[in-house]
């Protein structure tokens, strides 16, 4: 109906006459930081339930032009200014100019009982102008191509972000402000999944590099000075240093925590397999894949043992202290299956050390072994000759143990084997030397009294 219509264009002239001139008030409240003003025009927006008009002003009045000079984007760029996309000076800088020029602003529309909680000034015109000029004048700052500049300015910004919520006074103000979409989509900018997955690529390879060597090298030319003095072999310093990468300050994402563990434990258990592996490969003596077990001695065997004792003493101790204390913000019972999951996979490495004791102990039966060969001659000397019963033990018998007494006295045994160690290796040695000359000596017996 035309009166109708004629209403509704009078009522539209009317809002965008309000809303224009209350605009124009506002815009010069803020100017002159008047807050008497600045709060009556704050109800209005309240009143006439448009309250992006008001956050719209105060971003493109206030806060855009200050932003524009820290983060300059598009034309405003100087000529042969730097293109660095780091962001922690430019928040530092901003924190700077929130304080004397946004602060005033954020107070009143935080005033208690003041009906001015439906503004979010933080999220829709502070953050959002901020997200903007990052996006335009420095893109790459989101870029997890670049995992150290990366992690740099995502700390930097959840810094910013925590810096913004202290502005709210209480838990339902910070709650509300995180539900905002401008903050989420400020937070989806920053994908960490690609970043832990080029994370886990440098440190995974780096221990597969290390592991993938046809021998055991020592530690003693290590470029890692850390732990060149208390690990054996390079390839354990290795693992230990991606270990420690997985939790450094300089690598871990909290948010990606769960993922940083599992690498964690995937870490010990690659070390674990790589130990287990070559150790059946040496006694099958099938070397694909292994060539380093068919080619270690004994005191190699030793080196391995210290190393999975330090790096379990390490995993299972001060370390998994330092974990817990990384993730003390989590509940007791997620840091109680961290716990546990740790320490599995310390004992994933404590469970080999049987393993390699019983290689040492083969190989050093094989070499004392070797002399019983003569024992087959005694019975041809006594048969065809008439030789006197002898006095004296054979050759043979002082030289069974030769083998295992030098690798006792000899100088890694010294550094590297505890006397519980010791104990077991030897009792473990005997038994199998004596075992043998037991079967050669029945055998031999049995075949001469069928005669």
């Amino acid at each position: 109906m035309p009166f109708i219509e004629n209403m509704v264009k009078r009522i539209q002239n009317a809002s965008l006459l309000l809303d224009t001139s209350l605009g124009h008030c506002f815009a010069d409240s803020l100017e002159h930081k008047d807050a008497n003003a600045i709060y009556n025009c704050l109800r209005a927006y309240a009143a006439i339930d448009e309250t992006s008009g008001a956050e719209e002003i105060f971003r493109s009045t206030v806060v855009a032009p200050f932003i524009q000079k820290i983060i300059p984007h598009g034309s405003s760029r100087a000529v042969g200014e730097s293109s660095g996309d780091e962001l922690e000076q430019d928040y530092e800088r901003i924190k700077r100019r929130i304080e004397d020029d946004c602060k005033f602003l954020l107070e009143i529309s935080f005033t208690e009982n003041s009906g001015l909680h439906v503004f979010s000034f933080l999220a829709n015109s502070i953050l959002k102008e901020v997200l903007s000029a990052i996006q335009k004048g420095k893109p790459g700052a989101f870029s997890p191509g670049r995992p150290v500049e990366f992690l740099k300015n995502y700390k930097s910004s959840l810094n910013f972000l925590d810096y913004l919520e202290g502005y709210c006074p209480s838990r339902s103000t910070v709650a509300k402000l995180r539900e905002e979409t401008v903050y989420i989509d400020f937070m989806k900018q920053w994908n960490t999944g690609v970043y832990f997955s080029l994370r886990f690529q440098e440190i995974a390879g780096a221990l597969d590099s290390a592991l993938m060597t046809t021998t055991l090298l020592r530690s003693q030319n290590s470029s890692n000075q850390e732990y060149s003095q208390s690990l054996a072999l390079k390839q354990s310093i290795s693992l230990m240093d991606c270990l420690r990468s997985c939790w450094r300050d300089d690598v871990l994402v909290l948010s990606c925590s769960d993922k940083f563990l599992r690498l964690f434990l995937q870490l010990l258990s690659r070390y674990s397999n790589w130990l287990s592996a070559g150790l059946n490969a040496r006694k099958t003596g099938n070397a694909s894949g292994n060539e380093w077990a068919i080619s270690a001695t004994p005191y190699d065997f030793l080196y391995v043992i210290h190393d999975i004792n330090w790096l379990v003493d390490e995993v299972c101790g001060d370390y998994l202290g330092h974990v817990l204390e990384l993730l003390k913000s989590c509940s007791p019972e997620v840091r109680d299956l961290v716990k546990q999951g740790i320490l599995q996979g310390g004992n994933s490495l404590k469970v080999l050390q049987p393993l390699v004791i019983n290689s040492i102990v083969e190989t050093l039966v094989e070499k004392s072994v070797e002399d019983f060969r003569q024992l087959k001659g005694i019975a041809a000397t006594y048969r065809i000759t008439n030789k006197p019963l002898p006095v004296r033990h054979s050759p043979y018998v002082s030289a069974v143990l030769r083998p295992l007494k030098a690798f006792l006295e000899a100088e890694q045994a010294a550094t590297y084997l505890t006397k519980e160690l010791r104990k077991e290796l030897v009792h473990g040695a005997a038994f199998e030397i004596t075992r043998r000359y037991y079967e050669l000596a029945s055998d031999l017996v049995s075949v001469l009294a069928t005669c």
